[in-house]
This record gives structure tokens, sequence and C-alpha cells, in this order.
């Protein structure tokens, strides 16, 4: 398979965490950075947003609320409707500043080329499939960037993020992580906690991310196989990666956080599809477990399911030979009973302040030093779910592996890489059985 980018070696674990060692609350200082800040020297920051679905249009009403030098300027999504929805609900808000003229509203695949010609911070949250390419382009041409998770749904992706965050650290420019865990002032109290040796040694941490599926859009007349894929993109794995990347990320990305940035050493897994069926639910596992296994000798288990009708919890369990801690309460149980009574803030409003913060001061955050890893742990665990082997973080991490198409080949006119069967069901990976070509796709009943 083909891959995007020149170095495997590169992204073991040892150099990723080497390269990308710089703490997100480590700025530097960049006159370059403070010069280019606002459009011909005004105080405006002008804002434009790739993917007009729930996620974008909150980061979105978050930059408006960052401050009253914040404009949105520009929009792009695959579909008319959904952007002239998130274009209204916007406007309403703040009228004054959401400026955006027919002329910077833009539809298809292409649109995110102008959207990035037309402000000073992009902010990315559409299907994840595009999340490197677009962050990547945005960086290249100078511009600031808020990101949503996953970064990326597979190696080549997710290496292409780490290579933009690098990027974005050479040039001077921000870019924030939609994993706002970071952001969390509870869980930063409590990570503080941990790492000064409250719990001892890690040794297991339950993680569970159990919930209900995402939102099906019934497919109408007029929408053609591709169309209504883009509808539906949470549940087509050559869009969003399925759900580890989607919603196990958080909770991974808050355990790599304990565990101070440590990666697995391997990971084996197990999963399928037990319950959601039918037209719109697409190729996705609705359960799904992960071993995860550190030189350290910590041990994860993590776990997510996408059920109607069942158990939900989104919560992480962390014990210590000292303790364990409840990381969502943010409590601590053991040689020394702790709780977080602190003020506690909004992480997602935190993340975008930060972000329009590192603007105006010239003073660049970058969330490189986690958000890239924290992906590859769930692209990890997703690829030992679905072939049902053991595998290695630094193989699976310099693997060619990428679901087809690439971002740059998919066209609305295309085919897309899974159909249907008579039932409207579609192809789901067997472990044991499919390799990583047939899970790459194009995948067919």
């Amino acid at each position: 398979m083909g891959n995007t980018m020149s170095s495997k070696a590169s992204f073991s674990r040892r150099s990723f965490l080497a390269q990308s060692g710089v703490g997100g609350m480590a700025a530097l200082a960049s006159p370059a950075l403070a010069r280019s800040v606002h459009a011909a020297g005004s105080d405006v920051i002008r804002v434009g947003m790739i993917g007009c679905g729930g996620r974008c249009s909150g980061a979105a009403s978050q930059a408006l609320k960052a401050g009253p030098d914040v404009q949105i300027v520009a929009m792009a999504d695959i579909f008319e409707a959904r952007l002239n929805a998130a274009y209204q609900n916007l406007k309403a808000q703040a009228s004054d500043r959401v400026v955006v003229d027919a002329d910077h509203r833009f539809t298809g695949l292409e649109g995110y080329k102008k959207v990035i010609e037309a402000c000073d911070v992009v902010l990315i949250a559409c299907a994840s499939k595009f999340h490197p390419m677009y962050a990547e382009e945005a960086i290249r041409s100078g511009k600031h960037v808020f990101v949503e998770k996953p970064h990326g749904i597979d190696p080549v992706g997710v290496r292409r993020m780490q290579a933009a965050c690098d990027l974005a650290k050479e040039k001077g420019l921000s870019l924030v992580s939609g994993l706002q865990s970071r952001f969390d002032l509870g869980w930063q109290e409590t990570m503080k906690r941990i790492h000064d040796g409250i719990l001892g040694d890690i040794v297991a941490v339950q993680s569970m991310f159990l919930r209900a599926p995402y939102r099906v859009f019934a497919r109408k007349p007029e929408h053609s196989e591709l169309e209504f894929q883009f509808w539906n993109w949470y549940h087509f794995c050559w869009l969003s990666g399925d759900d580890l990347p989607q919603s196990l990320v958080h909770n991974l990305d808050r355990v790599t956080w304990a565990l101070q940035e440590e990666m697995p050493a391997w990971a084996f897994g197990l999963g399928g599809r037990a319950a959601s069926f039918g037209e719109g639910l697409g190729d996705m596992y609705d359960n799904q477990s992960v071993v995860y296994e550190y030189d350290s000798g910590a041990r994860v288990y993590a776990m997510c399911r996408t059920q109607n009708g069942t158990y939900g919890n989104a919560s992480d369990i962390i014990r210590g030979t000292k303790g364990v801690c409840y990381l969502g309460q943010k409590r601590i149980e053991g040689e020394t009973n702790w709780k977080f009574e602190g003020e506690q803030n909004d992480p997602y409003q935190t993340e975008i302040d930060t972000l329009m913060d590192s603007i105006r001061k010239g003073q660049p955050y970058n969330s490189g030093y986690h958000m890239a890893k924290s992906t590859m742990i769930t692209v990890l665990g997703q690829l030992a779910v679905y072939t049902g082997q053991a595998m290695r973080f630094e193989d699976v991490a310099g693997m060619d592996f990428a679901y087809r198409p690439l971002p740059e080949e998919a066209t609305l006119g295309m085919d897309p890489p899974t159909l249907p069967d008579a039932t409207g069901n579609y192809p789901l990976p067997k472990p044991g059985i499919s390799n990583l070509e047939w899970i790459a796709g194009p995948r067919r009943p």
C-alpha cells in the first residue's frame, strides 16, 4: 500500500516521544506570529470552519465567546443544507461577528482550500479521515489550527498529523487538539497528584466508553450511496476509523497522561457486531475490548460499546500500589485520600480560549506532544481487534496501512469503498480471517 510519509522508523515509541516531547503549556515566543495574526494589521482574528456539523459549530460558538475580536468569516461543508443550518445558528448567536457572505460559503470536497485562504484560524471538525490533510494544508499556508479528534484513523494519517504538529512548531503557529481532557482544571490537578506519586506505581487501568450509537440520518431519495455515507460518516470505517479512534481516544489520552506519556508495547483485542444492524449503521463494530501492555508493567483494559438499551459509562479507574483513582470523579482513595474541590471549568471553552490567547500574545501553543500519540494507541487497538492478532505499537506505527481511498483521492463522483448487501448491511472485518489489505478496502459484500 502507498505511504504518504517519507519515514516510518521515525515513529517508534522512543523517537516519537522524543520528537514530540514539548509540553502543551510550553509556548515559544514568536514575533513573526504576533505580526501575522490579524488581517491587514487589524485587530480582528478571522476564523474559518471546515465542517458544519455539531462539533465544528460548537467550536465556532466557543470561538465567538473567546473575545470580541473574533469573527467567523468562512465556512465549508460537503452539504449546503448543513452549512446553511450552521450559519443561521451562529448568526443568531452573534450576528455582528458572523460575517460569512455568500461568496465565503463553500460546498463540496474542495471548499477547505478556500476557507484556509480566507482566514487566520481554521477550525477542523468533519469526517475524521480528512483531519490530517486539512491540518497539514492549513499549517503549510501559515494558519493557526484547531482540529477535532481523532487525529487520523490509520497509521499513515496519524504520522501525517504528527508531521503537521512538527511543522507548526517550526513555523511558530498554534495547533490545538480537540482532546479536551488536557484542558480540564480538575483533571490537571488530579494528574499532578498521580505524577507526584499518590498512587505509587500504576499497575492497572479500566477505561470505558459505553453508549448508544451515533445519530443516523435517514436516506433521502435524492441521496447517492456516497452522499448517504457522508451524512452518516461516523458509521463508516473509511471515514471515521470506528469507535476506538472516535470515542475511546478520550479515555486513552487520559490514560497516557496518567502514565506520563508512556506508550504501550503491544496490544490484543476482541470485538464484533452483536446488536446494531440495519441501514445507516454502516460497517462499525458495536462492541470492542482491548488489553494494552506497557514496559513499565502497567496494563490497560479498555472497552467501548455502541448499543441501544444497554449500560452506559464513560470513565477511567486507575489502580496503583498505594491507592485507586476514580478519574471521572477526580477522587483518590488509598494511603492518602484526596478529592478535587476547586473551581470546575468548561474544557471545550478553555481549549478555544487557549488557542485565541496564544495568537493574541504571539506565544504558540502546540498539542503535538500528545495528540497523535494518543490517536495511534487507538489505531493499534482497532487493528488488533479487526485482525484478531496481537500487535506491537512500533509495528503498527510504521505500517503503510491506510483506509482507501486516500484523502486526496476522494471525490464526490466516486463509488464508495464499501457497499451494502441485499439486507442493507455492510461487510465487516472477520477476526482471524480478514487481512489488512481487505480491511483497508475496497470492501464488497
